[in-house]
């Protein structure tokens, strides 16, 4: 449960939650959290709040049409909204929930756990949208549903990035909303933070960062096209197409946290020398 977890500053600032408390950002964002949260959800549940986002997004969808707001955009907004409530686990907790695995067995596992929640959110996205190819007059909540379901996976991955982070002791200074942008940026990028590089931990969206990260939302709700299919063709290519990417992902993410690990030991050791 997120409120047995110690955390790493995943919560927004206080005066940030007042704000946008009872905000349809809000219920996103509360949502999606329970939706990236690990551990098993009975499939019900996962369809009932899949579909209660697609619902509360299909509505944000249409008044930010009606504002000239584009799709991409829009979708990254909202999910820069849903970022700083995306629950992370300190090292102490994340080994405590994974049967106190450390080091390269624990980021094994949280990627095997990742990589299973995005497999899970892409089958259930697909057999939903099996459905609704089945009967047309639904085929014009499928878009809501597909970026209902970019959300969440996103989310998931960006909630990895910051965990592995975690695991390998690369610390990314700020607030929770600071944090929040560093781990988005990384996400948008693909790869992992590099504590001796100053922009790689920038906490302001620049103008290349707000791209990057529009770019690799619709990349992602690109992907999930392929639910749009008959019977369960579209669940089985989600779900197999989300477990792909979320590996691929963490495997590049670790790489790049190996090396930045080990040249700050050898920067620390350098300088005790010198």
């Amino acid at each position: 449960m997120p409120s047995e977890n110690k955390q790493t500053g995943a919560e927004p600032d206080d005066s940030t939650a007042e704000e946008s408390a009872g905000t349809p950002e809000n219920e996103v964002a509360e949502i999606v959290g329970r939706l990236a949260e690990p551990g098993d959800m009975e499939g019900a549940e996962r369809r009932r709040l899949l579909g209660r986002l697609t619902t509360t997004l299909a509505d944000g969808a249409r008044k930010a049409k009606a504002s000239g707001t584009g799709r991409g955009r829009w979708l990254a907004d909202v999910f820069m909204a849903v970022a700083p409530r995306i629950p992370i686990r300190d090292l102490a907790t994340l080994s405590e929930h994974h049967h106190g695995l450390t080091a390269e067995p624990l980021a094994d596992d949280l990627a095997r756990t990742a990589s299973k929640a995005t497999m899970t959110v892409g089958a259930i996205g697909g057999a939903l949208a099996a459905a609704e190819f089945a009967a047309p007059p639904l085929l014009l909540s499928a878009p809501a549903q597909l970026v209902a379901e970019t959300l969440v996976v996103a989310a998931i991955e960006v909630k990895l990035i910051a965990e592995l982070h975690e695991v390998y002791g690369i610390a990314v200074p700020g607030t929770g909303s600071q944090r929040a942008v560093v781990y988005v940026t990384a996400w948008s990028r693909q790869r992992g933070v590099d504590p001796m590089s100053p922009g790689s931990v920038t906490v302001a969206l620049g103008a290349a960062t707000k791209t990057a990260l529009r770019n690799r939302l619709m990349r992602t709700l690109g992907r999930h096209l392929t639910t749009l299919g008959p019977f369960l063709t579209g669940a089985v290519a989600g779900g197999v197409l989300n477990r792909a990417a979320t590996r691929k992902l963490a495997g590049i993410v670790r790489a790049d946290l190996r090396a930045h690990r080990g040249i700050q030991v050898e920067s620390h050791r350098n300088a005790r020398i010198g």
